[in-house]
């Protein structure tokens, strides 16, 4: 029986393997394992990608976030804005960072942070609001930086799962004043291990988190602030450098094969994409059923591999268990989604193939 994986780390290592050995071969022969030119590569490179002044390689996505909110010197106890639908490295960053999350809902349409809701959930405490370009669908930028400029908030967005999204020729995680990015080896630009980037045009910023990644040193041993051990490793950069120019067509192979999912399937199960074609780069593919845990176990079955994003709102973790916010379209979705095999190696038959499946499966399931 031919499997279906949510995700296809080997074909890409079918792809590219000899290059990508190569380049890690390179490093192993230079010694230089912790910074170094690989890594100023790859920074200058992903910097010039998205049109930004600076790339800051970091150790994974929640250091990205917390490095972040950290740099911005926000008072001790500040609230952050976070959508109770993502996953929990979010709000994780914010804790770790000495700052409180407060929960706002998610559109109904598009499962990203809803403005309605952080006008709901401002107080005078508020500081930050992180947008999270989920599933690798970009968050309305536009209306949500008007926002941030009435309440004079920092805008840190999270774009882990959205490398290459883009907006109005804007690239997720260059509108707000930061933009963090994880690495880790199932995104669109994957590392061989924990990875991650914080974006920005501020060079103040940009100073305070290139200090605060290495010890907060200047040099070997001028220790200018308290900073912590978050660097991006040489190997993890090289093997980025590999992946990078390929981005954009990898992408373009998600939206094709969204495009097929969204042709074989029931409409009724299809999740809304964005608006705009090039602001989704499909990290993720959603659907929404009733009937998704017997789903998923059926299609288990069949091989075919799901992923659920994510199973519970932020607010009703035990993580989180303390919060108060009530973020009822989160909740629901919470319930009904169910991410179907994504990457840019499926091929039309493969899709078709897993579509069948999934119809077959809710026509017995509802039966």
């Amino acid at each position: 029986m031919k499997r279906y994986p949510l995700v296809d780390l080997a074909a890409i290592h079918d792809e590219l393997g000899d290059e990508l050995e190569a380049a890690i071969l390179d490093v192993v022969r230079s010694q230089r394992f912790i910074g170094g030119e690989k890594v100023a590569v790859f920074e200058r490179a992903f910097a010039d990608y998205l049109d930004a002044a600076n790339a800051i390689g970091v150790a994974n996505g929640t250091d990205a976030i917390e490095l972040s909110l950290k740099a911005l010197n926000l008072a001790s106890g500040a609230e952050a804005l976070v959508p109770a639908n993502t996953f929990i490295a979010t709000a994780e960053a914010v804790v770790a960072a000495g700052l409180v999350p407060r929960f706002v809902d998610v559109d109904a349409r598009s499962g990203l942070i809803d403005l309605a809701s952080c006008e709901e959930r401002l107080s005078d405490r508020t500081q930050v609001v992180i947008p999270v370009h989920l599933y690798g669908r970009m968050a309305d930028m536009d209306e949500l930086m008007q926002f941030a400029d009435r309440h004079r908030l920092a805008v840190i967005e999270d774009a882990a799962q959205a490398h290459g999204a883009r907006h109005g020729g804007r690239f997720a995680g260059t509108i707000g004043h930061v933009g963090c990015f994880s690495f880790y080896p199932g995104k669109n630009l994957g590392a061989f291990g924990d990875a991650g980037a914080v974006v920005t045009d501020d060079p103040g910023l940009a100073d305070r988190i290139r200090l605060m990644r290495d010890h907060g040193r200047r040099g070997r041993s001028n220790h200018v602030v308290v900073g912590v051990n978050s660097r991006l490793d040489a190997i993890q950069a090289a093997v980025l450098s590999v992946k990078l120019p390929h981005l954009d067509r990898w992408n373009a192979k998600r939206r094709q094969a969204a495009e097929w999912y969204r042709e074989a399937l029931p409409a009724n199960l299809v999740d809304n994409a964005a608006d705009e074609p090039e602001a989704d780069v499909h990290h993720l593919f959603p659907i929404m059923t009733e009937k998704r845990d017997a789903l998923a176990a059926n299609l288990a079955e069949a091989g075919i591999e799901t992923g659920i994003h994510y199973k519970e709102p932020l607010p009703r973790t035990p993580a989180f268990s303390s919060s108060d916010d009530h973020c009822p379209t989160a909740e629901r979705r919470a319930r009904l989604q169910l991410s179907l095999p994504m990457h840019p190696h499926l091929t039309q038959a493969d899709v078709e193939q897993v579509a069948r499946a999934v119809s077959t499966a809710v026509s017995t399931t509802a039966a």
